[in-house]
């Protein structure tokens, strides 16, 4: 027989897993969206593009440390010749993670 605890630890476990989900896939757009603005600053295109996205999007230091993604861009930024702050870079990773949450949830919700 389940009891009110049992149903009610079920539904905190659930919720967990749910909330895991929606920051994984909030964290995968961000980084493909912050892709995609870093590759354009930095010039690349096309073919080039993508793939520099799909490194930021598929590398594992992404789910062990989520700060390793705005050090790598900021890094290739500067590599190329494209200043920019970590403030300015903090800046537009916050806007495009309200962004990639929007998205996510909107898409969910169709």
């Amino acid at each position: 027989m389940m009891t009110f605890d049992d149903d009610r630890e079920r539904a905190f476990e659930r919720k967990f897993a749910l909330d895991q989900e929606l920051a994984f896939k909030v964290a995968a757009r961000r980084n493909a969206l912050l892709g995609r603005w870093a590759a354009a600053r930095i010039g690349l295109h096309d073919v080039a593009a993508e793939a520099y996205v799909a490194t930021l999007i598929e590398n594992d230091i992404v789910h062990i440390d989520p700060q390793a993604v705005v050090r790598r861009v900021l890094d290739d930024l500067l590599a190329r010749g494209t200043p920019i702050s970590r403030e300015e870079l903090d800046a537009v990773v916050t806007r495009l993670t309200a962004r990639a949450r929007a998205e996510i949830v909107r898409g969910a919700l169709r």
